[in-house]
């Protein structure tokens, strides 16, 4: 979590009322004609102000401000929800253990995006509800219900949860991601810092598009994956994970997922576009699982290999410094079947090179379908070997 501070020195002036009262016109005027974005063009006829008499002779006005955002937050607001992750708090072992009840563990944002019959289905992120022995769901009314968690997937950071639809009536209209143009106004809606600021809306634009963003996925340090993201400026803070990223049409674009707050770096937030969102939605709510093809190999990147067992055991000729080595093959895989072995080092697939374990992972996930079959190169003993392998689903 980063906090930001800014600070600008004051200056005192005087002796310049009527060109700084120019100034103020003009700039009022500049205003007006430069940032249109989320302004409504009739709120001068639509919210006339009221003049309130007190009992002490002192006037009040009071001023009823809509604009398009304060439209669209209350169109849309009420279906993006609080997430809870519950555990069971680790015990003294000295201690008994029964009537251990759950704690929190962590929170998130969600949005309801669907409702069928008794139940209405939610997005979130995976790492909002990871490990979580239960999860609760806070409406925007404050009603907290149970949720059934149906699917997660690590990759794409996104997991569908169940509730109870009798509580809820709006639903978050999806929209479409890949029109979205660098400039264009947006809002996130969520639940920064936990449920105390939940409901919390900030405004920004679209920084930029499919940016590829490295992700660590399993915490080892190495990079595993590149998520296609888009890029805003809109604060996007720990709690907003999951939350919506909305255009300003009212319609989601994006889930938010992460921010990277460091020293040198603000306002830069990220989301996962909607149009990539949709068929992992879709995978998670009707079979509980991402259904993505595999080899069937353990591999290593060639880079991590030792110079002189890239000669001695691999066999590799000098030129070749890119690559995956093969460390097991499954029995019974597609890979096993055609003829690929440990030691084996692919540098090639469908015709595009392939020079790290996350290209090959990218290749896969991206490009090919379970039961596709790939053109393989592979360097075997110093020779470059040629085989086919028909892709089975992932174990």
């Amino acid at each position: 979590m980063g906090y930001y501070n800014s600070s600008e020195s004051k200056k005192k002036r005087t002796g310049y009322f009527a060109s700084s009262f120019s100034g103020l016109i003009a700039g009022a005027l500049l205003v007006g004609v430069v940032v249109p974005q989320f302004t409504d063009v009739d709120a001068a006829a639509e919210n006339q102000p009221r003049t309130v008499e007190t009992a002490s002779g002192i006037q009040n006005v009071s001023d009823i401000v809509t604009t398009d955002v304060t439209e669209i937050v209350d169109a849309t607001s009420a279906a993006v929800v609080g997430v809870t992750n519950l555990k069971t708090a680790q015990q003294n072992p000295f201690m008994p253990a029964a009537g251990a009840e759950a704690q929190e563990a962590g929170t998130g944002s969600g949005v309801i995006y669907k409702k069928d019959g008794g139940s209405a289905y939610i997005v979130t992120n995976n790492h909002v509800v990871e490990g979580a022995e239960r999860v609760k769901v806070t409406l925007a009314d404050e009603t907290e219900l149970d949720a059934e968690v149906l699917g997660t997937d690590v990759w794409t950071d996104l997991a569908v949860l169940k509730v109870d639809s009798s509580s809820i009536s709006t639903i978050a209209e999806f929209g479409d991601s890949s029109v979205l143009k660098a400039g264009e106004p947006v809002i996130a809606i969520g639940n920064p810092l936990g449920l105390q600021f939940s409901g919390s809306v900030t405004t920004g634009v679209v920084s930029g598009t499919e940016r590829l963003v490295p992700i660590d996925v399993n915490g080892d340090g190495t990079e595993d994956w590149q998520a296609e993201v888009l890029q805003t400026d809109a604060a996007i803070n720990p709690g907003n994970s999951g939350g919506a990223l909305i255009n300003s049409q009212g319609q989601v674009i994006g889930i938010n997922s992460m921010k990277i707050a460091q020293d040198a770096v603000e306002g830069i937030g990220l989301a996962i576009p909607i149009n990539s969102a949709i068929p992992i939605i879709q995978d998670l709510e009707a079979k509980g699982e991402v259904e993505r093809p595999s080899i069937g190999v353990s591999i290593m990147d060639l880079s991590s290999v030792p110079q002189q067992y890239r000669n001695s055991q691999l066999g590799l000729p000098e030129d070749v410094t890119e690559g995956v080595v093969v460390s097991e093959v499954a029995p019974g895989s597609g890979a096993e079947k055609a003829g690929i072995q440990p030691y084996d080092v692919i540098v090639e697939l469908d015709g595009k090179a392939v020079n790290s374990v996350l290209e090959l992972r990218q290749h896969l996930y991206t490009e090919a379908e379970v039961g596709d079959t790939l053109n393989v190169k592979v360097y075997r003993g110093g020779k470059l070997v040629d085989a086919k392998i028909e892709l089975t689903e992932s174990l």
